[in-house]
């Protein structure tokens, strides 16, 4: 009776500790990717002498990526699985690294850009593989906490992003003899880059990643399964999510790109104090998925969501009527609150999919494309009302996750209905 007990008891408790380690990794490698990228709008200014409006094509080129890419990676993620998408796109982002060398050796516009939309496929085939993956990886009701907790690891890399940024590429071009010179320094620390991606691909190549065998409805579904031909847009909570992401995203990116212009209308005398508390607001959102992967074991996602983009329309709304400090510290703290707004949007979003979750996650992951427009709708609307005026965009986004989270996300159809 006993050897009857043991193996059934033995599989029952899946140990994913270690493939939970991985893929946060990879989310860390990502969130750093993403804001370096962001450094990249005051350095090409500097390069090329461009308008505001051109250099923020690199980040418009970044996230355009998220748009033609995600999709496609969903159908690859069916045909060759979660791992070794992960893998390839780690390689893809390799290849994008190294186009900064002749791009920084040509000064070439175009050749960046290039380079900046490659590494954007390769990290958006990197996030719609990992944040999926992190979600199947154990019971669907904690898939929040966890998806949380790999989204701190993103913020950390998002806020050490900068900081690197300024030690070795962004440079005061009055100090450097040519353009060519400012555009050399972005060849060591992208080469650097390049050979730790390609080290880790390899690695994550040899890792054992199991393929969860407990949660066989959240795979992928064979060839032929009848329930592949459905389309993901009948089901409403996914579509909803997908429009979330892309407010969220948008607003998230848009805020911290008009920051420090805004800051300095606040009273805040210098670029680099500024700076610093963009960084604040970086660190804000590490803080809060810290706390949110603890907090959702309290609270249920969905209301917790609800809360945070209530709070953060609260916030700037008090930032648009008020000046100074609070007008600042206001702004700053709307970092905090977005912490667990992609997680859980994520999370909401492919629940009840089952066999469907690569599709929900590809469209999902195409709603990031919001981080090319929500910015700059809010850069428009600025440049006509001022930037104060111009936050009525952003809580307007975060009145729609407040209503995602607390109504928008309860699924009228999953795949068994």
């Amino acid at each position: 009776m006993a050897t009857r007990s043991t193996p059934p008891a033995t599989q029952a408790s899946p140990n994913y500790t270690g493939p939970f380690i991985t893929v946060a990794v990879l989310f860390f490698i990502f969130g750093f990717i993403t804001n370096l990228n962001m450094a990249l709008v005051p350095h090409l200014r500097s390069i090329f002498d461009l308008q505001y409006a051109w250099a923020m094509l690199a980040e418009s080129a970044f996230f355009l990526a998220y748009f033609v890419f995600s999709s496609p990676t969903s159908k690859l993620i069916e045909s060759i699985g979660y791992k070794r998408t992960m893998v390839v796109s780690l390689f893809i982002q390799v290849v994008g690294c190294l186009l900064f060398v002749p791009a920084a050796k040509l000064v070439s516009f175009p050749l960046f850009l290039t380079a900046v939309f490659v590494v954007g496929a390769g990290v958006t085939a990197l996030q719609t593989a990992a944040n999926p993956y992190v979600a199947i990886l154990g019971p669907e009701h904690s898939a929040p906490v966890r998806l949380t907790l790999a989204q701190a690891l993103n913020s950390l890399g998002g806020t050490i992003a900068p900081l690197v940024a300024g030690a070795f590429i962004l440079t005061d071009p009055a100090s450097m003899a040519s353009k060519a010179a400012i555009a050399n320094t972005v060849r060591g620390p992208y080469i650097a880059i390049a050979a730790g991606l390609l080290i880790l691909g390899v690695a994550v190549a040899f890792m054992h990643l199991p393929h969860i065998a407990q949660t066989q409805t959240f795979r992928p579904a064979k060839e032929g399964d009848p329930v592949l031909s459905r389309s993901i847009w009948g089901y409403r909570h996914t579509v909803l999510g997908a429009v979330g992401i892309f407010l969220y995203v948008g607003v998230e990116v848009g805020l911290a790109s008009i920051a420090v212009n805004y800051f300095k209308t606040q009273g805040v005398d210098s670029a680099k104090t500024a700076s610093f508390l963009v960084s604040l607001y970086w660190a804000g959102a590490l803080v809060g998925r810290l706390l949110g992967s603890w907090v959702l074991t309290k609270i249920k996602s969905g209301r917790l969501l609800g809360g945070f983009g209530f709070a953060a329309a609260l916030l700037l709304a008090v930032s648009m009527g008020s000046s100074g400090q609070v007008a600042i510290w206001t702004l700053v703290l709307c970092g905090f609150f977005n912490s667990i707004m992609f997680p859980n949007i994520f999370a909401l979003g492919i629940a009840g999919l089952g066999p469907m979750t690569s599709k929900g996650s590809g469209l999902i992951m195409t709603a990031v494309v919001g981080g090319a427009v929500i910015p700059f709708l809010i850069g428009a609307a600025a440049d006509k009302m001022g930037i104060q005026h111009a936050f009525v965009i952003p809580i307007l986004c975060y009145l729609f996750i407040a209503y995602y989270g607390l109504w928008g996300s309860k699924p009228k159809r999953t795949v068994t209905a």
